[in-house]
């Protein structure tokens, strides 16, 4: 299928694609990872899931110079996009949300909070690849090394990766993610050989979920790390557009 290459006027929006015609179409926006807007992984997505139908947006909200910094993120922006992307006259009844790592954390938390103060306009569905279930610290990109290189350090706990109105008091590093409070389809996916954030994470998720009287669409694969191979890719992107499809359209 030919794509159109679209961008949304709201400042700082990336990037996205849409199928051929004037829709209205069903619309994802897509949150990357600490791999940074400009990575390019989150338009391959993006452009897939436009090719089966779908007005897919990426929003880049990292910040800093190599714009993969997660510091002091206001979450109320990326609620604000939302919005926006609703608005746009090719954009169907319908919106969702997809993350990857720190996306996932993004889309989570941004759901748990809008829903928490009766903010307008959350997504009609959440899909997240390897989320954790608490919030993290902040990522600065140019303090990244890998543990026994020279400037590693850890994280440190005095940074926030996130505000919310104002004010990141709420967030702080460990706090559970309350994605129980978001009542729409939420989609989690993760390789059980995930050295970066363990599987845990997404059964910690599921389980809370389901304690409170949520049924979440789980999909574990087996033996990847944070990142899958080419072929488990195909298969996760073959259900995330049939999870979309059912949710959105």
């Amino acid at each position: 299928m030919p794509l159109k290459i679209l961008r949304r006027s709201l400042p700082n929006w990336g990037w996205g694609y849409g199928p051929p015609g004037e829709g209205p179409f069903p619309a994802i926006m897509l949150l990357h990872g600490s791999e940074g807007s400009r990575s390019g992984m989150i338009y391959r997505t993006a452009a897939v899931l436009a090719a089966h139908g779908f007005l897919a947006m990426a929003f880049p909200y990292s910040n800093g110079q190599n714009s993969s910094d997660i510091v002091d993120v206001p979450l109320d922006q990326t609620a604000k996009a939302l919005s926006s992307l609703r608005s746009w006259p090719i954009v169907g009844k319908r919106v969702g949300l997809y993350g990857s790592s720190r996306g996932a954390e993004h889309a989570l938390l941004l759901a748990s909070l809008m829903a928490r103060d009766s903010v307008a306009g959350l997504p009609d569905a959440i899909a997240a690849h390897t989320p954790p279930d608490v919030i993290c610290g902040a990522f600065n990109s140019r303090m990244w090394r890998d543990s026994g290189d020279p400037g590693w350090r850890p994280w440190d706990p005095a940074d926030r990766a996130w505000s919310w109105r104002g004010s990141s008091n709420e967030l702080l590093p460990t706090t559970a993610i309350e994605i129980e409070r978001f009542d729409g389809p939420i989609f989690l996916s993760h390789g059980t050989k995930d050295a970066t954030w363990s599987v845990e994470m997404t059964h910690r998720l599921r389980d809370r979920l389901q304690r409170h009287g949520r049924t979440p669409e789980v999909h574990l694969y087996e033996g990847e790390g944070h990142g899958v191979n080419s072929d488990v890719e195909n298969q996760h992107n073959e259900l995330l557009i049939d999870f979309f499809s059912r949710h959105l359209s």
